[in-house]
């Protein structure tokens, strides 16, 4: 079993030879023979007691000429054998043409031998390899068929296969003729004797039922088959198959396939089913214990599940998709789902699936096939309507070998997948009880004819507030029991905790947070290791996480203290949630020119250029002189340099800076603002309210400008957060420059924000 191992992690060679003793546990060198076989391990299957069964594809004759070791499994040099021939080629061909023959009477008398093999030998033109084949399916003594494999000239070995074929045909008509007074000829091998009664046991065995391995073992898998309440096409498949597993031999490479294939068929659950225990406070109660936040994502969840309450025969039903960055809570939304509905669950990676027959399956036909991901997801969970989180769909890829995206059409179209038929099974299962949830980073790598057949539900990241409220509720504790620590010995403090948040992540979920969290806990738990006179419990403030992890990752923006001219503050959604983002106007002695830095995208540069476009525009109005354009050549820069910036929500803060350097007008310091603005100046809507306004919040800004059509979106705040804040709704670019001049005539009137 070692040397299996060995050659299966080098070049899969491996020399096989016979003991001269087949009963010595412990062979020595000198008791095995030096010719044998290098053959390559094609396939190894582990069985249950131990034992290891290998398929092997004999390449070359060789003999041992050196062992070089024989612990933990011999190690030989071996030399290649090659056939040599010293009859003519008539001779050759008239003994090849008397053993073809000799085989076919051998056959034709009732020798029981594989149906395949006078084709084979059939295309067989070497003597030498004709006697090979002839004599491996000969049921001979050892040092006979080591007779034969040793004999290099290839005539000679056809001789002593032609004389093998004689007494077996003699032997074949005495058992015709009077068995019992036949069996005791001379020129009967004692090996032809034995293998002659043990034929007639095992014929007699299968007819009275008794004892045969192989018959008990077909009754048991008949049995399995009839449990398994399979659909009646189906069913009919599988029983003809049975039998033709009934007529292989036990240790053909066939019959292992063919009873790989019934044990898949008889363990899927066609006919198993869970139930549905819908209970909406309790699934609610669910979904708020294993989640904080994600409110519009578990309302759809309700919905769902409210609606499969009411209609319990529902078979179609949307495929829901959870996007949004790593780390949010996607996955485990899928299994939160499951425990709500009391379903089984079942999650399928995607991510690097390039080969579609890892969605569809393998046939049979290929060593080692396997049905797809999907008929061993069902298998593994026992039911027929489990719930299976297909994870990473946005990660499918394709290549030569086919495109799994577009077997993943058939699997989520409620339309086709009642028939999902698998290549390895080659039958047709209902997968319309299958409750499908796909998760996805970026949705736009999903190809539309998938991305249609699902309902895409964005779960955005989280914010600094309640990433501090999931660290006290769920990760400290978590990391604690990890490290083995209890809460009489370390607490984390708001402090602390939020000092991990922001100077030490950037991220929109939380993996990095607790990763942070569980380095403090294994600093800590140092200290207390190493230190016994160390007063307990450890207060995490702080002070104390930048004394254990060091200086601060990431430094946060500082805002403006003061009103100045040129100098804006903008408002940036990244998926780590959102940031404040400075806008920097200067004027220069030039000729009209606009310099853009700070690795800014196409579409800041287009919205910069737009800004400009209406400053020239509406000179008269703003107050700038028409020659201060000709004069002066105007940079726009955007700090951090080395991060790259793009987006369609930086228009009127660039306008802004614009607007207040040709004006000599200083901008409002305690002001934050976000929106697109048009050639006419209109301000058109942007997305990511939620984050902007909470990252205006944690950065001491409190009043904050957005367009009139994005006040919808201020629902998404929570109350708390919405008081704190004074949101300035606007039209148009005249609005914005009262607001941030502090010219305002009278205060803007708008409809009152939606209330959380």
């Amino acid at each position: 079993i070692k040397a299996v191992e060995k050659a299966l992690t080098e070049k899969r060679l491996i020399f096989l030879s016979t003991q001269v003793e087949m009963n010595e546990e412990t062979p020595s060198p000198e008791s095995i023979y030096r010719v044998g076989t290098v053959a390559m391990v094609m396939r190894m299957r582990k069985l249950s007691d131990g034992r290891v069964k290998i398929l092997v594809q004999g390449i070359s004759k060789a003999r041992i000429s050196r062992f070089d070791s024989t612990f933990p499994y011999f190690d030989v040099q071996i030399q290649k054998i090659s056939d040599q021939c010293s009859a003519s080629p008539e001779d050759t061909k008239s003994l090849m043409m008397s053993c073809r023959k000799k085989l076919e009477e051998v056959i034709a008398l009732g020798k029981v031998l594989s149906p395949d093999i006078l084709l084979v030998l059939d295309e067989v033109q070497e003597p030498g390899r004709l006697a090979d084949l002839i004599a491996s399916n000969l049921s001979l003594e050892i040092p006979d068929s080591q007779g034969v494999l040793e004999t290099i000239d290839s005539y000679k070995r056809l001789e002593l296969v032609d004389e093998v074929l004689n007494k077996e045909i003699e032997l074949l008509k005495a058992q015709g003729n009077s068995p019992s007074k036949n069996m005791g000829k001379e020129n009967l091998t004692k090996a032809q004797r034995e293998y002659y009664l043990r034929e007639q046991m095992r014929a007699i065995k299968n007819e009275l039922g008794e004892g045969d391995p192989k018959a008990d073992e077909i009754s048991e898998i008949r049995k399995r088959i009839e449990s398994a309440n399979m659909p009646e096409k189906v069913n009919a498949e599988v029983l003809k198959q049975l039998q033709r597993f009934e007529k292989m031999h036990p240790d053909s490479s066939e019959s292992s396939m063919v009873r790989n294939y019934l044990d898949w068929m008889a363990d899927l659950p066609w006919a198993v089913e869970s139930s549905d225990d819908i209970n909406l406070d309790e699934a609610k109660a669910i979904l708020d214990a294993d989640h904080y936040s994600l409110d519009k994502a578990k309302d759809r969840i309700l919905e769902f599940l409210a609606v499969r309450a009411l209609n319990k025969n529902l078979t179609k039903g949307p495929i829901l998709c959870f996007s949004g960055p790593p780390g949010v809570g996607k996955t485990s939304l899928g299994k939160s789902i499951a425990k709500a509905m009391g379903r089984k669950y079942q999650r399928i990676a995607l991510g690097g699936v390039k080969d579609e027959a890892e969605i569809r399956g393998h046939r049979r036909t290929y060593v080692g096939a396997l049905p797809g991901k999907i008929i061993q997801a069902i298998k593994a969970s026992g039911t027929k309507n489990p719930v299976i989180v297909l994870d990473e769909i946005d990660k499918l890829g394709s290549d030569f070998r086919g495109d799994p995206s577009a077997a993943m059409l058939e699997v989520l179209d409620p339309e086709q997948n009642f028939a999902f038929k698998d290549n390895y099974i080659n039958a047709e299962f209902d997968l319309s009880k299958v409750l499908f949830i796909a998760t996805a980073n970026v949705t736009q790598n999903i190809p539309p004819a998938l991305r249609d057949r699902m309902e895409l539900i964005q779960i955005p990241g989280y914010t600094q507030n309640d990433k501090l409220i999931i660290a006290e509720n769920h990760l400290v504790e978590r990391q604690l029991h990890q490290t083995g620590l209890t809460s009489d010995q370390v607490v984390f403090k708001k402090s602390g905790l939020n000092t991990l948040i922001s100077e030490y992540t950037r991220e929109a979920g939380l993996r990095n947070l607790e990763r942070e969290i569980g380095s403090v806990c294994r600093k800590v738990a140092r200290q207390i290791v190493t230190n016994e006179t160390l007063s307990l419990p450890l207060t995490v403030e702080k002070d104390f996480v930048y004394k254990v992890m060091g200086p601060p990752r990431f430094i946060k923006e500082p805002r403006l203290t003061e009103n100045a001219v040129g100098i804006v503050t903008g408002l940036a959604w990244t998926q780590a949630g959102g940031e404040i983002l400075y806008v920097e106007a200067m004027a220069m002695n030039g000729s009209g020119n606009l310099v853009l830095t700070g690795q800014l995208g196409d579409v800041m540069k287009e919205s910069a250029r737009a800004a400009m476009s209406y400053a020239k525009a509406h000179c008269n109005e703003l107050g700038i002189s028409e020659s201060w354009f000709k004069k002066h050549d105007v940079h726009v820069h955007l700090p951090a340099g080395a991060i790259p910036k793009d987006g369609p929500s930086a228009g009127v803060t660039l306008a802004t800076a614009l607007i207040s350097l040709m004006t000599k007008t200083p901008v409002n310091a305690n002001l934050a603002m976000t929106g697109e603005m048009t050639l006419t100046g209109r301000v058109l809507p942007v997305g990511g309210i939620r984050e902007k306004a909470l990252a205006a919040l944690n950065n001491g800004i409190h009043k904050v400008i957005i367009p009139v059509s994005n006040q919808k979106d201020l629902s998404d705040i929570p109350a708390e957060f919405q008081e704190k804040l004074h949101f300035i709704l606007v039209e148009n670019i005249d609005e914005v420059l009262q607001v941030a001049f502090n010219t305002e005539k009278k205060p803007i009137s708008r409809q009152k924000p939606m209330a959380a």
